[in-house]
Parts: C-alpha cells; structure tokens; sequence
C-alpha cells in the first residue's frame, strides 16, 4: 500500500502541527532566540526564524549559505556520531555555515545550558520557521547525538518539526541520519510553491543580479512580516515578470539536481509536502527531490510565492479541516488503475498539490509507483526471504565439514576433492551463496538497501557465520587450482572483497552486536565449531612454503627471514589452539596444519643437527 497520504492525514489531524506553528509565530515576533512552552508533559521549544537579518544579504551564495563541516567550532564533540563514520561513511559532514553559526552561538550561551536542564527526560518537540528550522534541527542532532553516547543529559522522546526551512546539510548528513535511524525524529513542512525549502538546491552563485535583488527584497519582507506579526501580508510584491522568472530558475534548477549534484544540499528525515488538499509525507531523500519539484511546478492556482513561505499557519488550518471534515479526496483517473494501491498513488499526488491534468502528473505517479520497490525496507525483506532459501546450501556445506573432521578436515577433503558427488554438490553451494552475498552488497552499493543495514546484527552475524563457513572452501579452491603460482597468494591477490567487506561490518558494527556475541568473550571450554580466522588456512599455505623454501635456502640472511616468519605464524596458531578458536578439523591427522606442524619439527630436528655438526668441527 501507498501510505504517504496516510501519514500526512495522520500528522494534520492531531494539534501537533498547529501547536507547533503556533510556538513559532511566538518565537519570530519575540526578541529571544527561542522560546519554551508547556503542553501537558511535552515541552515545545520554538526556534526565532528572525535571529539574523544579514542572511538576506547573501542570497547569491555567500559564506552564509555555503557548507562547512559540521566539525567546525567544535562540532566535532558536539556530533561525534555524524563525524564518526568509517569506511564508506567517512565522507565529511557538511552543513549550511549560517544555521551553523546561529547554532554554536546558542549552545555557548547560558540560556541553552538552561534549556538543556528543561528538557531533560521530558518529552520534546522541537520547532522552527524558515532558518529557525534549520537551527531546531541542528539543537535536535546535537540532543539525539548525546543521548546515543555519554554526553549531557537528553530529552526522553523527540521530535522536530520545521516549516518552510532551508536545506541544512548535504548527502553525507542525509546518510548518516539513515543510518543512526533518526528520520522519524525530523518533520519538515513543505508549502507546495515556498521557494525557501528548494532555494539551495540551486547554484546561487549563478542567480542572475536581477533575481538576487528581487530574492533579497522577498526575505525582507518575509522578515518584517514574521517579526510583527500585525501586518499580516508581504509589504513587497513581485511584478509578474519577476515572478515568472523567479519561478522558472527555481523550477529547472531542482529539475537538474534530481539528475546531477550542482548544490551540496540533500533533504533528510520525513517531508510532508503540503498542500490545500492535504499532505503525504515521504522520507526517502531522492523521491522528495523529484516531489519538491513536480509539485513546485503544478499549478499554483490563486497561492502566490510571496505568501506561501509566510502562510504555513492558514496552510496547516485548512489541511487540518478538511481531513477532521472527512473531505473526499478526488481519483481522477483511468478506469484501468482500479488497485488499492493505485488509488494510494492517486490520493498522495492529490494531497501533495498535483492535479490528473498538471503537465509532472504522469511522471509523479511512476515516482510514487517505484518507490513502492525500490524501497529499501522491502528490499531487505526481500533479502531475509532469499537468505532463508539458501539457508540449505549452508546446511549441506556445515553437515560436509562434520564428515570430514575426523581425517583431513573439510578444507584438505574439498581442496584434494576427486569428481566424487557430494564433493561437486558442496562446489555448487558455495558457488551460489557467494552470489547471493554479492548480489546484497551490489544492492547496498546502489543504495536500494537501509543506510544501517551494515549494522543490523543480524546481517552481522549472517555474514560473519558465512564467512567462516565459506571462506576455507574458497581458499582450497584457490590452491587447489595452483592459482597463487601465476597471481600469488590468496591474502594479497585472491581474496574475494565479500569477505573484505565483511569483516569490516564485524570489526565496526554497533556496540550491542558485539556484546551479543558473548562467547567470544568468554574462556571457552571446547573447541570452536568454526575456525574463528576465515584465513587460517591462507596463512597455513603461506606457512607450508616458507617450510619449503627454508629446506632449499643457503643464504643465512634469507633463511633467518623465513624461519621468522615460521616462527610467527607457530606463535600465532597456538595462541588459536590454546584459546580453542580453532575447529577441530585444523588438528585432524591428515590436514594442512597438522602436516605443516610435522615439516617444522623435522626441519627444526635437521637444523639442530647442523648446529650441533658444526659446533663439533
């Protein structure tokens, strides 16, 4: 089912958006930087969107609206798990330098050190107009990120909701909201013809001087108009040329940025993208792109650009009635779509502002309509589904090694396999669940899956048990087709960048999937049933021609070299087999290491003999 129009008649029928507005006409016509109000056991916290009148002046891309790293003054404490990805996620966070600023010079006041002692373990919702959303929000990631380490105390539940706010951040904050899970903590309103929420995904710097005056003239009235709230309409009206042109830049640039990246800026968390008809919230960053701009270039009907930015307040009353009224909502379509979900489709698009007849409406629905599967919540259902049919491959390859644990062990049995059926049967298996994690991590390279899926433990623990399950097996394999005597060994130049990836998820993923792997904390008290190093083997053929070599080597330096590195890896196996994180199958009497073990005595045995020959003459 389609469920955004759902969600958005959900939101306008409760007094959440209607409290929330009225706290931020409060806060722009006060001459504080935020207000608090009490509703019950919730807190509201209103964000002035009228703290700085200089950012009107830098309409044309100035350091105001530019990013900068969310680390600058001192962010990096302040935000330290949105800095502190790794690996794929190590991109910086960038953020707009002006809703920045305005932030570091509230957290460095008193007021907010009182503030932060309100809302301690209380229920909050944080709010803000136009930059005073840009300034709620970054006051909500600094609360969501000391309450996911040890920082100050923190609001028990959050939520903020922000009207007509500019974009804050760029792709890299959108991603690692994702990945923290924190969307359902963020509402940004969106008017469907405010050019506010849509200005910086425009080049600003190339604005024509033209439209750079008219746009400043347009924030100064918003200004005024907001700060006293008596005058109740714009001061400053756009002539229908300047409109038409205004209008036609905003539109083609947010057009462009849904296909190449010309501005920094990416939405994050839900948007509920609003209109006289209702709101359908969308929490998927590239579709709300797409939306912000097919509804921006639907109809406006009697809506004007110099009101919308300034009219959430009758925008969230009519919304509200016309939901409470029950109003039926028009399906004007073929008599062709007649699905439940088709209809779903059709009453979003109406809720967002896009009529049947508007000229984006067919390409609004295929948005809609694809989102439904390229949503990456199904995908990963999809996914636990396909992991559950190959569970059996797993299966037979786990009841193959317990076969051969007893004599070689399965890595020697599969790598001096003959055509022998159940050999070729295991072949088989391997073969397709190294296709099935490829084909995830494909999937999550195309962003089709969640953002944090990398850290779902039981993904974590899925890909780990595959790991060290398969691994062996693609490592005889490997040998057994004598490929590291024409590419090398199999660390450096034949691992698979599956089992890469991998161990990067073991080694970073959440706190609580490590503490969940309890045994590998504590002191075990049989062997492992899986080598706990999916390489050991790998490191035992490396080990088997350093034996090799030192027999043959006559050079002392060169032959001091190899026996150190014989030497590392005897300390580094028997650290395994005295902690038991080793199978079985590694001390089986016919296996690698066994065999290995064997050749180091007997080499040490000759070498003493030399010694001692030599000490003798």
């Amino acid at each position: 089912f389609e469920t955004s129009h759902v969600l958005g008649a959900l939101l306008a029928s409760s007094p959440l958006l209607a409290q929330a507005w009225s706290h931020c006409t409060h806060a722009n016509a006060s001459n504080s930087s935020f207000v608090v109000e009490h509703h019950d056991d919730t807190v509201y916290v209103a964000f002035s969107g009228t703290q700085t009148s200089a950012l009107s002046s830098s309409v044309a891309g100035g350091e105001l609206f530019g990013p900068v790293p969310i680390s600058t003054g001192g962010g990096q404490e302040l935000f330290a798990p949105l800095v502190g990805g790794k690996g794929d996620d190590a991109q910086p966070v960038l953020v707009q330098a002006a809703a920045l600023r305005l932030f570091l010079s509230l957290y460095n006041s008193s007021e907010f050190r009182l503030l932060v002692s309100e809302t301690g373990s209380r229920s909050v919702v944080l709010t803000g107009h136009s930059m005073g959303g840009c300034v709620a929000s970054l006051v909500a990631l600094h609360f969501l990120c000391s309450s996911a380490g040890s920082g100050s105390p923190s609001p028990a539940s959050l939520l903020c909701i922000t009207f007509g706010s500019p974009l804050l951040g760029d792709d890299a904050l959108s991603r690692a909201v994702l990945r923290e899970r924190w969307s359902g903590r963020f509402c940004h309103v969106v008017a469907q013809h405010d050019i506010m929420p849509r200005l910086l995904l425009c080049p600003l710097n190339s604005m024509p001087p033209r439209l750079v005056t008219s746009v400043t003239d347009l924030m100064q009235s918003w200004h005024f108009a907001v700060r006293y709230p008596g005058f109740s309409r714009p001061s400053f009206r756009l002539s229908d040329d300047q409109r038409t042109e205004l209008h036609r830049f905003v539109g083609v640039h947010v057009a462009a940025a849904e296909q190449q990246q010309k501005s920094p800026y990416r939405p994050f968390g839900n948007h509920a993208l609003c209109s006289a008809e209702g709101a359908a919230c969308i929490d998927d960053p590239l579709i709300v792109v797409k939306l912000l701009h097919l509804t921006f270039m639907a109809d406006p009907g009697s809506s004007s650009i110099e009101e919308q930015h300034i009219s959430y307040g009758d925008l969230v009353a009519e919304i509200s009635q016309n939901v409470l009224s029950k109003k039926r909502i028009r399906i004007e379509e073929e008599p062709t779509r007649s699905s439940g979900y088709s209809a779903g489709v059709s009453m979003a698009l109406e809720a967002s502002g896009i009529r049947i007849q508007d000229m984006g409406a067919a390409e609004a629905r295929e948005c809609l309509e694809t989102r439904m599967w390229r949503r990456p919540n199904m995908n990963c259902a999809s996914l636990a589904i396909k992991l559950a049919k190959v569970t059996p491959c797993r299966a037979q390859i786990e009841w193959y090694k317990t076969l051969c644990d007893d004599d070689m062990g399965y890595y020697d049995c599969f790598k001096h396999r003959k055509a022998a059926k159940r050999d070729a049967k295991v072949n088989m298996n391997r073969i397709k669940l190294g296709h099935f994690w490829d084909g995830l991590l494909a999937k999550l390279q195309d962003n089709e899956l969640p953002h944090d899926f990398h850290r779902r433990s039981k993904w974590v623990n899925a890909a780990q048990f595959y790991k060290l399950l398969v691994e062996p097996l693609d490592i005889a394999e490997y040998y057994r087709c004598k490929l590291h005597e024409t590419r090398g060994h199999y660390l450096p130049h034949g691992r698979a960048r599956r089992y890469e990836v991998f161990d990067r998820w073991w080694n970073e993923g959440e706190e609580e999937v490590r503490e969940a792997a309890t045994w590998k904390k504590k002191k075990r008290s049989k062997f492992a049933g899986l080598t706990q190093d999916s390489c050991f083997w790998a490191k035992v053929e490396e080990a088997r021609e350093c034996v090799k070599r030192a027999r043959a080597e006559k050079n002392p330096a060169k032959l001091a070299k190899l026996w150190d590195s014989v030497s590392g890896f005897e300390g580094f196996a028997n650290r395994l087999i005295e902690r038991k994180e080793v199978s079985v199958d590694v001390m089986a009497p016919r296996s690698s290491y066994s065999l290995w073990v064997e050749e180091v005595k007997e080499l040490k045995l000759k070498r003493a003999s030399s010694v001692l020959v030599g000490v003798e003459r």
